[in-house]
């Protein structure tokens, strides 16, 4: 008896003690439901906080990490369209989804122009190690496509330079190998699309492993132009039709 006296006794004080945490847990909850809470500043700086963390703070990108792309520069038709994709479920990223989720047109429009009119250096990203031949080979198929394949050159679409075409073709140069890589390699694996049409699934399944290999490495290892802005709308005929153009042509 005396026995079963002690473990009640233990017992019951296990539960005051529980008893007693939730009461103060309770109010503690209540004391911070009722405090005030900060206000969120409606600002642009702010609308882009979750970006920069990733992008850099004017959308430099982070050539070091390899897979954070560049935003500055880009052409804003481009960004709005990338940000409307990722909220689409088209372009597969858990971060970037859960972060436009919730966005409206005109905010991720509005996010968008702000970093198209950023101008900041470029950084140069590691270059792989890779032989001439798969240089060669990269600088091939930028530059001049390969007919038998059907696959035309990226200069025909994304302009002369790689530097993209306003206002909805981007640039190629100055990205990361690893990001381009990535990148080619999502539209073969439908973890990144756009609205039908979507020329780059196409060219990117026209591509072999070793394609995808040699043009990353090559564009990621190409001297930058002296002028790195986007080419004027309407100087590029492209050579096939996208959805994200409309009846104007392909853009990526």
């Amino acid at each position: 008896m005396k026995s079963l006296s002690a473990k009640w006794s233990r017992n019951w004080r296990v539960i005051s003690a529980w008893m007693v945490l939730m009461l103060l847990l309770h109010a503690h909850a209540a004391r911070a439901q009722d405090a005030p809470h900060p206000a969120i500043p409606d600002t642009l700086q702010q609308r882009i906080a979750a970006c920069i963390a990733c992008h850099g703070t004017h959308g430099e990108g982070t050539p070091e990490s390899g897979f954070f792309p560049r935003l500055a520069g880009k052409p804003a038709g481009y960004l709005a369209r990338q940000l409307k994709d990722f909220q689409d479920g088209l372009r597969k990223y858990g971060p970037m989804e859960y972060t436009v989720r919730q966005l409206s047109p005109a905010y991720m429009e509005e996010i968008a122009a702000y970093f198209a009119a950023q101008e900041v250096p470029y950084e140069r990203s590691p270059v792989p190690d890779v032989s001439a031949e798969t240089l060669q080979r990269g600088e091939t198929l930028v530059t001049h496509g390969d007919a038998a394949r059907q696959i035309p050159p990226c200069t025909a679409c994304h302009g002369s330079q790689l530097t993209g075409v306003q206002p909805n073709i981007p640039g190629l140069v100055g990205l990361p190998y690893d990001y381009i890589s990535s990148q080619l390699g999502s539209w073969r694996t439908k973890t990144r699309a756009t609205v039908a049409p979507d020329c780059m699934a196409d060219m990117a399944n026209r591509l072999s492993d070793s394609d995808i290999t040699a043009v990353s490495a090559w564009l990621a290892s190409r001297t930058l132009p002296a002028d790195m802005h986007a080419q004027a709308a309407g100087s590029v005929t492209p050579p096939l039709h996208c959805g994200v153009l409309g009846d104007k042509g392909d853009g990526a």
